[in-house]
């Protein structure tokens, strides 16, 4: 697998299964480690990082306990529109594609993309797990192995009193960062987005959009995930999200969508049908546009009042739909008014149009 071909298909995490993959479009747990006896990211100076990028990828590539199949990617000899394709993939962060281009780091990705480790991001390392659906429990699972793994190698800095000891003091303790990915467009129609804001305020969430800290929730997508790690377990943490958060989420979407389909079928069903009729026939198409549009088709889908395309395909193009794998697809590289053109025909081949007047 190499960097080019994982255009080719979607990840893992995008396939439509899993539990609850109607509202839950994929689990991510995060876990943030740094090497004892270096300095964090942003006070190392150069040959430190460099130290820290070397060791690190001989560790995590020479260890088949992580994973026997996966590809290593060098940010700095990566073409810029190959690190925007890996954000828009959810393998690595703005942050590390924003760094400058002589900074030593990179990222190791598993070749089915449920994993990803980056190294010299904020912290050392930065290991992720992504599974589609309502999975943290196995994504937990898969993440605690390649920790385990990492850990015989390499000597974590942790402090008996603190935990593990992270450049942003909100991660300090476990490490851990649980969050999914909900498609909450019935929420969002009934005006009750803001019952989740103050439900996760309360319970000491973030709520970003589809891109995480700073984003927008292009497509009604939204990444709800804990804030603080400090004084609590991992199995606490853990816990909350299966057991009380997303489930509660959940919930409150299901409940807007049976409301929608009892009090408003018209209205719910003429936007579901001009999403397709403009997704099926423009021929300019912007990003955000899009992902509204792809966003109230998947809705029909979901309530069974539209059965042209199926989940799977809905979530990979909302993929490729995004700038860098639009041009990666093209095989070139375009300015915005050709890559709406581009997207526009691209949509509409792959829903299948094949003869529009």
């Amino acid at each position: 697998m190499t960097l080019r071909q994982i255009t080719e298909h979607a990840g893992e995490w995008l396939r439509g299964a899993g539990p609850h993959s109607d509202v839950v479009i994929s689990s991510r747990i995060r876990l943030a480690r740094n090497l004892a006896g270096y300095p964090f990211v942003n006070r190392a100076m150069q040959r430190q990082r460099m130290d820290i990028l070397e060791t690190a990828k001989q560790q995590i590539t020479s260890s088949h306990r992580i994973s026997d199949s996966l590809f290593w990617v060098d940010m700095r000899d990566s073409p810029r529109l190959d690190r925007e394709l890996l954000v828009e993939r959810h393998l690595v962060s703005r942050q590390l594609v924003s760094a400058a281009d002589d900074s030593p780091r990179g990222v190791a990705i598993g070749s089915d993309e449920t994993f990803a480790i980056m190294v010299n991001e904020e912290d050392h390392l930065r290991i992720q797990v992504l599974r589609s659906g309502m999975q943290l429990a196995e994504a937990y699972e898969q993440i605690n192995r390649i920790d385990d793994a990492l850990e015989d190698s390499l000597d974590f800095a942790f402090s008996p009193r603190f935990g593990y000891l992270t450049a942003c003091p909100t991660n300090v303790g476990t490490g851990l960062r649980v969050s999914v990915m909900l498609h909450l467009p019935a929420i969002k129609l009934t005006g009750q987005i803001e019952k989740v804001r103050r439900a996760a305020r309360d319970l000491h969430l973030a709520v970003r959009g589809l891109f995480g800290e700073g984003s927008e929730a292009l497509g009604d997508l939204y990444q709800i995930s804990n804030q603080t790690t400090l004084g609590r377990s991992e199995a606490e943490i853990l816990a909350d999200f299966e057991q009380t958060v997303v489930p509660q989420i959940i919930a409150y979407e299901q409940q807007a969508r049976a409301a929608l389909l009892r009090d408003r079928p018209e209205q719910l069903d003429d936007r579901v049908y001009r999403a397709w009729a403009v997704l099926t026939h423009a021929r300019l198409l912007t990003s955000e546009e899009t992902f509204a549009l792809l966003s109230h088709v998947r809705l029909g889908v979901t309530l069974g009042r539209l059965d042209a395309i199926d989940l799977r395909s809905l979530n990979e193009l909302l993929l490729i739909c995004q700038p860098a794998h639009l041009q990666r697809i093209m095989g070139k590289t375009m300015n915005p008014a050709e890559r709406r053109i581009a997207r526009a025909n691209l949509v509409r081949q792959r829903l299948g149009v094949r003869r529009t007047p």
